[in-house]
């Protein structure tokens, strides 16, 4: 897997109301003292329905207007040139480590983006792929979707706005470069888009996905609410919590930054068991659905990812103060906008108002609200000064330039974006002292559980850091010594060894529980992360890989039912059935895959060869060509071609796809051998 959590845009923070008066009560939640307990938000229910932007633009209009203009409302749109942030003066790239050029363009109204290799001046590689959706608001970045089928993918190719430059994706560089085949599935979706139509069993198709944030993210699902305000009934907002939708501005202070840090504080997430990245609603508690953590280092105050801004403000003394100074007055907590007494995101930002069309005294005034003296004193003046900012008419200075600097984070590049953790700057030599890891932390949830913490270790190593400190942890934190701690830890244990490649304790555990009740009755679950699917896959690769395979097709075919859009899964089924020469199932895996997915390399090669198994030599080489026109490096394709050459005594060719495949890759073994054997026979 990547090494980094992938990252396509920012948004502006924060959480508003909808409205000062609104039309109906329900009359049972109506009452003279507000209430601050989120169960009794009506649309929490499981049987309230999202009705979509346009069912709450006929009422709140001007809201609209300004929301559609904001980070949030242009997060994601169709590849269209008024979408676009892009400039295409000079739209060109190249990939050092994979040796590949890159080139968008328009043709008409069509954006595509050319992938090609040079050789001296002429060209032996060129794909084009047409762009269908740009996700990301242009503040910092667009990056690019590509839909196959309803399968999304990442493109290689982003546009960083702020230094109008076009490069690789973060996390496509130093040498990862997935090309067309990034996978965007429910968890990056759900944070840069509204909710989308995610198809149940696969990790990243869709039949159908928004164009942008919507209002019911932050407010909740809004059908309970339509059906009040067509009752006729009204209720005054201004002095009283109407239940029937979640307005944040009147959510208790921590239930305001779980919506915030819902993706304002993107890390290592990880699901409570049997939850998904749909469950949480605005006004519930964050932490009952995800538990986000992050490394902590010692000296690192510096360093932040992109979307952490909940997390750094937290840190401030500002928003500590203010909070512990709030929480010591009763009636400050109940009183109808407890944010009004505290520092939280909203006292900054409106997210129904874009952040450019914001006036910097909004963000200067907020700050003197506390730092504001009667008189100016010589003090505040050096300050002023220093802010470059005259005093003019105004007593006013650029707080957030030297208290919030803009800066890089370590997980986008090409971005300034402005350190939400507010304070006094740092002097170059504490910037300049070394960091040592400490360990994760739950940024959102005080004390997870053994369990929680483990699954964030072993999450950090595979989708992060392949640090192999993060799988000690993990095995100090998730027990087995008892019947009961092997089935609470049994999914995690699987995952940690099967990444750890001790396939042997795989099958340990697996037997310790018993593998015929693991099958009929544990892993049986599908689920939008796919969970028992993932777990029925790591066991069939544990015994494929010692040397079980009839053991593997039964694994195999479980996480293919839980999971049959998962297309890699089935992709092995078909590889484990044509290594037990049962070609007819195989084929029949192949076909639905290269159906689904006709841009599916693997799936198209492990066809051809079939075919070429079976005698069906020009069937094997269109399917090795379209392969080859998708991914020229793929290496069991160059392996299979080879081969097919070999057998033709063609040893020039035979050499060729060989020699390719060293190339790229010094340390393929196969092909080492295949060269040695093509120079003593043929």
């Amino acid at each position: 897997m990547s090494k980094k959590v992938h990252i396509f845009l920012s948004v502006t923070i924060a959480l508003v109301g909808l409205l000062k008066f609104c039309d109906t009560p329900h009359p049972k939640i109506a009452e003279e003292i507000p209430k601050k307990d989120s169960s009794l938000y009506l649309n929490h229910s499981d049987s309230a329905k999202y009705v979509g932007m346009n069912t709450c633009r006929s009422c709140h209009q001007s809201i609209y207007n300004t929301f559609i203009k904001t980070g949030m409302g242009k997060s994601l749109g169709l590849a269209t040139k008024e979408k676009s942030a892009a400039d295409f003066a000079n739209a060109s790239i190249y990939d050092k480590y994979s040796d590949m050029h890159y080139n968008a363009f328009w043709d008409k109204d069509s954006l595509y983006f050319k992938e090609y290799r040079l050789d001296k001046r002429d060209t032996i590689f060129s794909r084009t792929e047409q762009v269908n959706f740009i996700i990301g608001s242009g503040q910092h970045t667009n990056s690019h979707l590509q839909s196959v089928n309803g399968y999304f993918n990442q493109m290689p190719m982003t546009f960083y706005t702020q230094k109008k430059h076009w490069d690789l994706p973060p996390g496509f560089e130093n040498g990862v470069n997935t090309h067309f085949t990034r996978k965007i599935g429910l968890e990056c979706m759900s944070c840069h888009n509204g909710y989308p139509d995610f198809v149940l069993g696969s990790e990243n198709k869709y039949t159908s996905i928004p164009t942008g944030i919507d209002c019911e993210r932050c407010h909740g699902p809004g059908s309970v609410h339509v059906a009040e305000r067509q009752t006729g009934s009204k209720i005054d907002t201004s002095k009283f919590i109407d239940y029937s939708i979640v307005n944040p501005a009147k959510l208790s202070i921590d239930r305001q930054f779980d919506l915030c840090q819902r993706c304002h504080l993107q890390g290592n997430a990880v699901l409570k068991e049997g939850k998904s990245f749909y469950d949480f609603k605005p006004g519930q508690k964050l932490s009952d659905f995800i538990s986000v953590f992050l490394p902590k280092y010692k000296n690192a105050d510096e360093d932040f990812i992109m979307a952490s801004h909940a997390d750094r403000l937290k840190q401030s003394a500002c928003f500590i103060k203010s909070y512990e100074k709030l929480t010591s007055i009763s009636s400050a907590t109940t009183s109808l906008k407890p944010y009004k007494g505290a520092m939280t995101c909203v006292t900054c930002h409106n997210p129904h108002v874009s952040v450019r069309e914001t006036n910097t005294d909004v963000f200067n005034d907020a700050c003197l609200n506390c730092h504001q003296s009667a008189k100016v004193s010589s003090e505040q003046l050096a300050v002023l000064h220093a802010a470059n900012c005259g005093l003019g008419t105004k007593k006013i200075s650029n707080c957030v330039s030297c208290h919030m600097p803009a800066t890089g984070s370590t997980d986008i590049p090409h971005v300034s974006v402005h350190d939400h953790y507010i304070r006094k700057p740092i002097s170059k030599k504490e910037q300049n002292k070394i960091k040592t890891f400490v360990g994760l932390y739950s940024i959102n949830e005080k004390n997870p559980s053994a369990l929680t913490k483990g699954l964030a270790y072993i999450n950090q190593y595979e989708k992060f850091e392949q640090d192999k400190q993060y799988l000690d942890s993990a095995i100090l934190l998730l027990k087995d010594q008892t019947a009961n701690d092997l089935f609470a830890n049994l999914r995690a244990l699987i995952q940690l060894y099967y990444i750890k490649q001790d396939f042997q304790k795989v099958i340990f555990y697996l037997n310790q529980a018993g593998e015929q009740k693991c099958f009929n009755t544990i892993f049986v679950k599908p689920s939008y992360d796919n969970l028992d699917a993932w777990t029925c896959y790591r066991i069939a690769e544990s015994y494929y890989n010692t040397n079980n395979v009839p053991g593997s097709v039964k694994w195999f075919k479980q996480a293919t039912n839980l999971a049959p859009y998962n297309l890699d899964f089935r992709n092995k089924l078909g590889s484990t059935l044509a290594a037990l020469n049962n070609f007819n199932d195989a084929i029949t895996q192949f076909e639905f895959i290269v159906k689904e997915n006709p841009k599916h390399v693997s799936a198209l090669t492990n066809l051809g060869f079939i075919r070429l198994s079976q005698g069906r030599q020009a069937e094997a080489i269109r399917l090795y060509t379209i392969a080859q026109k998708i991914d020229p490096d793929y290496e069991p394709l160059l392996l299979n071609l080879a081969g097919y050459y070999a057998f033709l005594k063609n040893k020039k060719e035979a050499k060729k796809y060989l020699e390719l495949i060293l190339k790229k890759n010094p340390q393929n073994q196969n092909a080492k051998m295949a060269l040695q054997q093509v120079e003593n026979v043929l």
